[in-house]
């Protein structure tokens, strides 16, 4: 097994124990991997979290995938997947065995109680990293203030939350940013 499958394996096996809350809370840690692997830039983030919301599936299997692959080719891919998934799979069926006989225990409710604002946490990190990195910096990695971007991410923001607005399907939404990114050239 070449050494890179076996990085890709354990850095998105960890990925997947940790990310409690699903594909957002992976965020944090996607950003992260670059600080300690070459297999994309921080930048990249935006673009693969870009990607991940335009094609079917799960966020945080998509943007594995995407890592994966630009670190390993397609190989990479399905590693960087599998492992992602692999540690949901074993937790998964684990707790639907014994969750029934410990259901009412008093600290299992706690426990349950006590994750909640910690995938929050992590989610809100993963939206204001990804708000971050998507408006307020550039491919290589500098700090800017694009007026027009933010404007525009303001606008889409208050356009989705208007009532009628709201029960669009988020394609919609997804196609109306590409189709303003290739009028202003963004």
């Amino acid at each position: 097994m070449n050494n890179v499958y076996l990085q890709l394996f354990i850095e998105f096996f960890q990925i997947g124990l940790f990310a409690i809350g699903g594909g957002p809370a992976t965020i944090p840690f996607l950003m992260d991997l670059p600080n300690r692997h070459d297999w994309y830039e921080v930048s990249d983030v935006a673009n693969m979290l870009a990607v991940s919301e335009s094609t079917p599936g799960p966020i945080g299997i998509n943007m594995a995938t995407y890592a994966g692959y630009n670190a390993a080719g397609f190989l990479g891919g399905i590693v960087a997947t599998f492992s992602l998934v692999l540690p949901s799979l074993i937790v998964i069926m684990i707790v639907a065995k014994i969750l029934d006989r410990f259901n009412k225990n008093m600290y299992v409710k706690s426990s349950f109680g006590m994750i909640r604002p910690a995938v929050t946490g992590l989610i809100a990190t993963a939206v204001w990293g990804i708000f971050r990195t998507a408006l307020f910096m550039t491919a290589e990695g500098k700090w800017q203030f694009p007026v027009l971007l933010v404007l525009m991410s303001l606008g889409f923001y208050g356009l989705m939350n208007i009532k009628k607005l709201k029960k669009l399907h988020p394609a919609v939404w997804i196609l109306c940013g590409a189709i303003v990114g290739i009028v202003f050239k963004l």
